[in-house]
């Protein structure tokens, strides 16, 4: 049962913000913290049935201002990784151990910056192609499981994109509808898996006002912020969702 107290939605409002924000306008990398605090007051299957209508809503907000911005090949190579990513997160959402995976991609994220800084930094002399097909399907595969299971399905996609020497916008726009799909591959198995429930779709009806809110937030902070900032606060927003993400296994 979802207790709708002045706490509920003192946790959830901000929550639900910063999940627009960070969505709309810097990669969808530590949106997924929200399901997270969620957690802190709910169990994590609730936390997960309000968000994911919550995030669909975002993405349908946030698709406009990006509209045709997106690198296809790059996205299409994600969503068709995805696909049995989604499949698998469905098959064991019951049997898994969601922490191996956190684990895994929390340890992946901190190690894709340490090396992003030590090839700035001249301390390593690396290729910088491009990674190719296979590297997008996987990673679609890891963002399709890992967003399943806990809505963090945002390390797995930057750290491949991050690799495709986009521009910041192109980058912003790719991860808006990689996340879409993904999203509406979610909604039926956690229909089925009985994810959703009244209570789940009536704290949605109040919070969706909140959604909107930070989705429009988060393409104006966008249009706002040059292009080192943005990359530099995406790299800062991947190594504290990666340590999160390490936290949350661990502990």
């Amino acid at each position: 049962m979802i207790d709708f107290s002045l706490v509920f939605f003192a946790i959830t409002i901000p929550a639900v913000i910063f999940a627009g924000i960070t969505k709309a306008g810097f990669g969808s990398g530590a949106s997924f913290a929200s399901a997270s605090i969620l957690a802190l007051l709910l169990e994590p299957g609730i936390a997960l049935g309000i968000m994911l209508p919550l995030l669909m809503l975002m993405d349908v907000f946030s698709l406009r201002p990006y509209w045709k911005r997106w690198n296809s090949r790059d996205a299409l190579r994600i969503i068709i990784g995805a696909v049995p990513g989604v499949a698998l997160g469905a098959f064991l959402y019951d049997l898994a151990n969601p922490d191996v995976f956190r684990l895994l991609i929390g340890g992946i994220s901190i190690a894709f910056v340490v090396w992003a800084i030590a090839r700035a930094r001249g301390w390593l002399t690396v290729s910088g192609a491009p990674l190719g097909a296979g590297w997008g399907a996987f990673s679609g595969v890891m963002a399709g499981f890992t967003s399943f299971v806990s809505h963090a399905g945002g390390p797995p996609v930057a750290v491949y994109l991050l690799r495709q020497g986009m521009d910041k916008t192109t980058f912003q726009a790719t991860t808006i509808i990689v996340f879409w799909a993904i999203n509406l591959m979610k909604f039926i198995p956690y229909a089925a898996l009985g994810i959703f429930t009244k209570q789940t779709f009536l704290a949605d009806l109040m919070l969706a006002p909140f959604a909107v809110l930070g989705v429009y937030l988060g393409v104006k902070a966008h249009k706002l912020v040059p292009e080192k900032p943005f990359f530099v606060f995406t790299y800062v927003a991947l190594t504290l969702t990666g340590a999160k993400l390490i936290f949350d296994a661990l502990s």
